[in-house]
């Protein structure tokens, strides 16, 4: 009797829409799947969301995010549940497949289901929910009647604790520009965003998630397509876009899913640390094994990484050592501009701590970083300028002591 829409799409993207809805649920007949009753059962979970003329025997990889996001809140609606838990269902939205959404949830609420929204948009909570739960860094800061909650007072729920002494206080001195974004568009959830980056400059991202802040990032680095707008990079022809091209230019990109995009976690600690700089290391068409040991040596010791020898796979250390991993590749290759996508996520805070201090000290060498965090109190501690993204656009950029939390939590929902 509980049905679950999960933040993260869970797609088999090679199979139907159709196939999608119905995983593990088809109509039978003797033993067979009844296609006619099959089809008629999907047909009607879409009807439900105002999408009837969605073709269910397309690829669900072939759909937009939006309609993926509607194929797997369909299939959670097949069979009316008791419970229904929804995380951030409508992040891939448009506002018209949102009111449907809400329609439906009416609708499901009419007929006794209870129904558990989870959502970063306070105005939707406001619009759909009756009680309401903050949580905060895994525990209830605050509960009631939604009837009596103000938008304000619900930010002022979910703002971070106070910025201490964990946080770098290193005065930079922001050199010439060094990047420039233009309007640029054209990622799936990037709409418009333009800044200026300069040389010894710490510029924190900060919104919500699914606001652009990560496929802003990649389109800088060349990992999405650029559909409108320009990036510059100082001394470097705007032609070349790609990632290789971004690399040779002293960019230098780290994913915040170090796991997947970030690490070959089969590898050794020197294999992972030399990986972009490979020539630096080779001779005659060899790689010089002695050679990437030593520089692996040394990145372990300023980095403190804690492991066995700079041989033991990358995929055996705890998260904080991984994260120091990758970014001492980006040191090694060497970086002039770096884009830190989530740094600290899922790491301890001996680690962090090490990472705040590792960043402050290349601003420090003059080197650009732009840093995308979720976590206020990072943002706010470590960053020289914050631009803040609200649904695919970069809603408002001001120097650090003009944003408080509250602020940033306000321009992230669209209330600025």
């Amino acid at each position: 009797g509980v049905a679950m829409i999960y933040q993260e799409l869970n797609l088999a993207l090679h199979l139907s829409a159709q196939e999608n809805i119905l995983l593990g649920d088809e109509s039978a007949r003797l033993g067979w799947v009844d296609a006619r009753a099959s089809r008629a059962r999907a047909h009607a979970a879409l009807t439900l969301l105002g999408h009837e003329t969605l073709d269910l025997d397309r690829p669900a990889g072939t759909f937009s995010i939006a309609e993926q996001q509607v194929i797997e809140i369909a299939r959670a609606l097949l069979k009316p549940p008791q419970v229904l838990i929804m995380d951030e269902p409508t992040s891939s939205l448009t506002q018209a497949d949102t009111d449907r959404l809400f329609a439906t949830i009416g609708r499901l609420r009419a007929q006794g289901v209870s129904v558990i929204y989870i959502s970063h948009f306070l105005e939707e909570c406001r619009r759909i929910a009756d009680r309401y739960t903050v949580l905060k860094d895994g525990e209830t800061v605050g509960s009631g009647a939604m009837a009596d909650a103000s938008l304000d007072h619900l930010v002022t729920l979910m703002t971070g604790r106070e910025v201490k002494d964990l946080y770098p206080r290193k005065a930079h001195t922001p050199g010439a520009v060094v990047l420039e974004v233009k309007a640029a568009g054209g990622a799936p959830r990037l709409k418009r965003a333009s800044l200026q980056v300069r040389a010894g400059e710490i510029f924190g991202l900060g919104g919500l998630i699914g606001a652009g802040r990560t496929d802003l990032l990649r389109t800088i680095f060349g990992l999405d397509d650029l559909e409108a707008g320009a990036v510059c990079v100082t001394g470097a022809p705007d032609a070349d876009s790609a990632p290789r091209d971004r690399w040779a230019q002293g960019v230098g990109f780290l994913s915040e899913d170090r796991k997947e995009e970030g690490l070959m976690l089969n590898q050794s600690l020197a294999d992972n640390l030399t990986l972009t700089k490979m020539d630096a290391y080779g001779r005659f068409g060899w790689i010089s094994g002695g050679r990437q040991q030593q520089a692996a040596r040394r990145w372990i010791g300023e980095l403190r990484v804690k492991c066995r020898e700079a041989a033991q796979p990358v995929g055996e250390l705890s998260g904080g050592n991984q994260q120091k991993v990758a970014l001492a590749r980006l040191l090694e290759h060497p970086a002039r501009i770096f884009l830190l996508d989530e740094p600290t996520r899922g790491i301890d805070v001996g680690s962090k701590a090490q990472i705040y201090q590792l960043v402050s000290e290349l601003a420090a060498a003059g080197k650009a970083v732009i840093v995308v965090s979720s976590y206020l109190p990072e943002l706010l501690g470590l960053c020289d300028t914050i631009g803040v993204m609200c649904r695919g656009e970069l809603a408002a950029v001001r120097p650090r002591a003009q944003w408080s939390e509250a602020d940033i939590m306000r321009v992230a929902i669209g209330r600025a």
